[in-house]
């Protein structure tokens, strides 16, 4: 009567035979590298970070960035965009300026106490101290922020 050999004999031979140079033995794929570090100059923590040295901003989660770069457009030196750790006070997809002559400001998302907002905007002025986004990236900004996340302002 033949005997079966035991799960370990059977483990123990193959990789034996492995180190010997004989049988192959099923090796489990290496788990895949951690994401890559944030690329942006801004904290893990917050939500949107904006680099006014190069004019871009991204979205992040955990320090990982979920969109961007994208270029933007600041506050002009009379009107300049704060630095600083901000949280998102509100929305408003159809806003109109009440400073400015009713102008147009879609996707508005507002992140200081005193007005200061993403929204879509030209890309080849200035701004009064909001953050300019493209007719793309305003949406995905409006979409994807909401009251209390973190935005950090960096120069």
């Amino acid at each position: 009567m033949r005997r079966r050999k035991s799960f370990t004999a059977t483990v123990a031979a193959l990789t034996l035979g492995s180190v010997l140079g004989g049988g192959a033995v099923a090796q489990a794929a290496p788990a895949p590298p951690p994401p890559a570090p944030s690329e942006t100059p801004c904290a893990p923590t917050a939500r949107a970070c904006v680099d006014l040295s190069t004019q871009q901003t991204w979205l992040q989660e955990n320090g990982r960035v979920t969109y961007g770069p994208v270029p933007i457009t600041s506050g002009k030196p009379a009107a300049p965009t704060p630095t600083g750790t901000f949280q998102v006070q509100w929305k408003d997809v159809d806003h109109r300026s009440s400073e400015f002559d009713n102008a147009p400001m879609p996707y508005s998302v507002f992140f200081t106490l005193n007005g200061i907002a993403f929204h879509q905007g030209s890309l080849e002025r200035p701004s009064n101290g909001c953050i300019h986004l493209s007719t793309s990236a305003a949406p995905k900004y409006f979409d994807s922020l909401a009251p209390s996340d973190e935005v950090q302002v960096v120069r």
